[in-house]
């Protein structure tokens, strides 16, 4: 079992779900959980104009998606997430990360099921 998070853009979570939808709704072989974050990378945050002096924020917003599927899903996941998150004309710096952590345990709190089962 994996879990899988991505940073994106906001403006691409419908195309990410989409995409995500395509290759994971085989059975109800995943989770989503999406939420709205803020941090900073390469790419810098928008100009504003505070008391007459342009300030930069270092932090922009972002969404986060976190996705836990089983091992056979992991590089299906993967491509759906970069299909659906990468700008048009080949990607552009801010369009995010992907991240991939084991996932030790999963337990249904409804059931106690446990393991790929509870995915």
């Amino acid at each position: 079992m994996k879990m899988i998070v991505a940073i994106i853009r906001p403006e691409r979570l419908e195309a990410v779900e989409a995409a995500l939808e395509k290759v994971l709704d085989e059975g109800d072989h995943y989770r989503i959980t999406v939420d709205t974050v803020e941090g900073h990378g390469r790419q810098e945050g928008e100009v504003e104009i505070f008391r007459g002096q342009k300030v930069r924020s270092r932090k922009v917003q972002r969404t986060r998606v976190t996705v836990m599927v089983n091992e056979a899903y992991v590089e299906k996941t993967i491509e759906a997430i970069l299909a659906g998150a990468r700008s048009e004309n080949g990607g552009a710096v801010g369009d995010g990360k992907i991240f991939v952590t084991p996932l030790e345990e999963v337990v249904r709190i409804r059931t106690g099921e446990r393991g790929n089962g509870a995915i």
